[in-house]
């Protein structure tokens, strides 16, 4: 089985980085002047950040519709620096995507807008400066995980098979989802227990 493996493909947020929502809605409060309870429960309770991750909605009007519902204008400036202000590497992870990047071929496939693959020097250089142009946002193939051909459309532009492929993915579901795809997967806890996994498989 790890003698196929051409491919491993990693999660974003809370894989390869650590996410704060919370930083996210503090940065969105002040520009609102709304509560940060408020703001989570008007921006994520509404299912606005599903509908621009699975592509259902352009950019533009997704940051029209969360000044809509915020109560005031989002540029595409104050967007950036919210979301940049969820995002710290996880170093370790980093460190393992770089050592396997020597045998095999990485890449990202993200539940996100295209503003964060468009802008991700600015928002997550280290992801960036490791994989290149290899970074996929889910609202580019018209769904969001754990959606199969979310996965198979990402390996189309990639240009590698399914059962060639490692999906690593904090959420159950979209591991899931990846296997149901064809793919192999594993839930990531941790980057000791990924390190382990890696070593059993032989990919490092």
């Amino acid at each position: 089985m790890t003698a196929l493996i051409s491919l491993v493909l990693f999660d974003m947020d809370d894989v390869l980085s650590h996410y704060d929502r919370t930083a996210r809605v503090n940065h969105l409060s002040v520009l609102s002047g709304r509560t940060p309870e408020a703001v989570h429960r008007t921006i994520w309770a509404s299912g606005l950040e599903d509908r621009v991750d699975a592509g259902l909605i352009s950019d533009d009007e997704y940051l029209i519709a969360m000044g809509e519902l915020l109560g005031c204008r989002i540029t595409r400036d104050d967007w950036l620096a919210a979301r940049r202000a969820s995002i710290s590497p996880n170093l370790e992870v980093l460190a393992l995507a770089q050592a396997l990047s020597a045998r095999y071929r990485i890449a990202v496939l993200t539940n996100n807008c295209r503003l964060v693959t468009e802008n991700l020097q600015y928002l997550n250089p280290e992801v960036a400066e490791l994989f290149g142009t290899h970074v996929y946002a889910s609202a580019s193939f018209g769904a969001a995980k754990p959606a199969s051909h979310v996965y198979l459309r990402c390996l189309d532009v990639i240009g590698i098979g399914a059962a060639e492929t490692l999906f690593i993915d904090d959420l159950e579901v979209n591991v899931t989802g990846a296997i149901s795809a064809g793919l192999q997967g594993h839930v990531f806890t941790g980057a000791a227990s990924l390190s382990r996994e890696l070593e059993r498989r032989k990919l490092l």
